[in-house]
């Protein structure tokens, strides 16, 4: 349940890339404990906007302030110190290779804790099991379990340090409908059992339909749309109606 603060705030975001301007003025606001989906066209920036967010690629103009601290304004401590209180799964989910699941979802423990090993080892248990993960998938190579798997396995690594803020790019890209729908289940816990803000990048229709909060909407530089589904549906736009024709009816 969202308490009414917001905890992401993005305000009038400008992205040039030479001539290109991608983003125009991008501003929204997210709530603590809301579940947010941006969405968009192929070329709107969706991906971009998220990197800007967390500190990855610096905008054009604009700011992004993430519990209460700028991002771009922000030294190398504080900002530090703020990537301790949010996590991220990429696309492909970004696992290290030559780790165990087990080790991949230990290292923001080990760089950024001093607890000790059977506390880490303890806590790599928990947050494997929270992502919905058998106890035996921590020895397993990331190269040894499904595409299911490996999204719980890079979700475990990212809410080990207890995040107050998610961001996912993608999260149910390449998954079958089952499984996607499995793992929509997994975030939308995250958010109504942990009170974690997530905010996530998708194409995924039925994710939108099922589990999500709000929808923000880009589109021609700007925000197109902000809301509920049933209020995004609604909108005049030529590139909404098709976006949602498939499925015009919310649950």
């Amino acid at each position: 349940m969202s308490d009414g603060a917001a905890v992401i705030e993005v305000d009038g975001i400008v992205t040039r890339f030479g001539a290109q301007t991608v983003h125009d003025g991008v501003s929204f606001a997210v709530e603590r404990g809301t579940l947010v989906a941006l969405i968009g066209g192929s070329g709107t920036g969706k991906s971009v906007l998220l990197r800007e967010m967390i500190g990855l690629l610096r905008p054009t103009a604009g700011h992004v302030r993430l519990l209460g601290t700028d991002v771009w304004a922000a030294g190398d401590a504080e900002l530090g110190a703020l990537r301790q209180r949010f996590g991220m799964m990429f696309q492909d989910g970004a696992l290290f290779s030559s780790l165990t699941v087990a080790q991949n979802v230990a290292v923001p423990l080990r760089e950024h804790t001093e607890l000790a090993p059977a506390t880490i080892d303890d806590l790599v248990a928990l947050r494997l099991r929270q992502a919905g993960l058998p106890p035996e998938a921590g020895a397993k190579m990331p190269s040894e379990l499904s595409g299911g798997m490996r999204k719980r396995a890079a979700i475990a690594r990212a809410i080990a340090l207890e995040p107050e803020i998610l961001f996912l790019d993608e999260p149910t890209s390449g998954l079958d409908p089952i499984t996607a729908r499995g793992f929509d289940r997994l975030v939308r816990s995250l958010v109504d059992d942990l009170g974690v803000t997530v905010f996530l990048v998708t194409h995924d229709l039925d994710t939108l339909l099922t589990v999500v909060d709000r929808v923000v909407v880009l589109a021609r530089g700007r925000v197109l749309a902000d809301g509920a589904v049933r209020d995004v549906i609604a909108v005049d736009d030529a590139w909404v109606s098709e976006y949602f024709s498939v499925r015009t009816m919310v649950d």
